[in-house]
């Protein structure tokens, strides 16, 4: 996803040069082109990720078109204020990327954990918030973030994400169904949409055809594809590695209950708690079973009550 995004954000700069990038003291060798080609229009903001986002705000102000560029908990939580007053409040056109959002770096402990990236970016008003499942969706979203009037979030992985097989087009603010299927459906966001993929690709040679659905949109939510699940669908199983509050589950949920809606709603992913100590990323999905085998199993048993 990183090189993906290093690509977008070239093409981006060639198009428009009121494009900048400014990153808190990361991606060596990853934006190398960018340094050689547009220079002057890299910022390195050092390890002051509050002052970064001031600093986009008054590019922004004078009408440049800022990117700013952090690990996701660094990029969210920690000047988390300064977006709020310096980037929110103003409804300036900043687009800040996160990287490696959720748990990506989980051995990295508590610091680099961002189960609370999209539920904290989603809090401001304004502001729209993205989770691309892979590279090609990533080059395909910057530059329609960038042609917001207001701010925008994007959650990027690191390298070497699996491609998402999908005939439709990434459009912002639109889901995109991966695979038709019927009594459950199984909805993702970000990079899970592969392992997701993996699991019903097993799950159908079972005669078992649960619908996937991925929402690389968190905020603005796509209601009107939810309506057409929550239709078809008896069970809605949610897949996210965020925390459970104010992630897609949750803006799903809150969506149901007050629109009425009677489907199930299941939710695979990460606990409200800290997840202490430094465990790799294969241990944190197993372990809170939100990979592939435990997509499987959810699958089976809704298919089952959904008779």
């Amino acid at each position: 996803m990183r090189r993906s995004f290093a690509s977008a954000v070239c093409r981006a700069a060639e198009k428009d040069p009121a494009v900048m990038f400014l990153t808190g003291d990361l991606g060596y060798q990853v934006f190398d082109e960018f340094i050689a080609k547009f220079g002057p229009r890299y910022v390195n903001a050092g390890i002051a990720e509050a002052q970064m986002v001031a600093m986009a705000a008054g590019l922004a102000k004078e009408g440049f078109r800022p990117i700013i560029y952090s690990i996701a908990s660094f990029m969210t939580a920690r000047p988390f204020e300064q977006l709020r007053v310096c980037v929110s409040y103003p409804d300036y056109p900043v687009l800040i990327i996160g990287a490696g959002g959720g748990y990506t770096y989980s051995s990295g402990g508590i610091t680099h954990h961002a189960g609370d990236d999209l539920a904290l970016m989603s809090l401001l008003p304004g502001m729209t918030v993205t989770a691309p499942c892979d590279p090609l969706e990533i080059g395909v979203l910057l530059p329609q973030l960038l042609k917001l009037k207001g701010p925008a979030y994007m959650r990027i992985g690191k390298f070497g994400e699996p491609e998402v097989r999908c005939a439709e087009p990434a459009v912002l603010g639109r889901a995109r169904q991966l695979a038709p299927g019927a009594r459950v459906a199984l909805v993702t966001t970000g990079a899970l949409a592969a392992v997701a993929q993996e699991a019903v690709a097993v799950l159908g040679r079972e005669g078992i055809t649960p619908s996937l659905y991925h929402f690389h949109t968190v905020k603005p939510l796509d209601t009107a594809v939810l309506e057409r699940i929550t239709a078809e669908a008896g069970a809605v199983i949610v897949l996210e590695e965020s925390s459970p509050l104010g992630g897609l589950a949750s803006a799903i949920a809150n969506w149901m209950a007050f629109g009425g809606h009677s489907a199930r709603l299941i939710r695979l992913g990460t606990p409200d708690s800290f997840l202490l100590g430094n465990p790799s990323r294969e241990t944190v999905v197993e372990r809170h079973g939100y990979g592939k085998q435990a997509i499987m199993d959810a699958c089976r048993a809704a298919w089952q009550q959904a008779v």
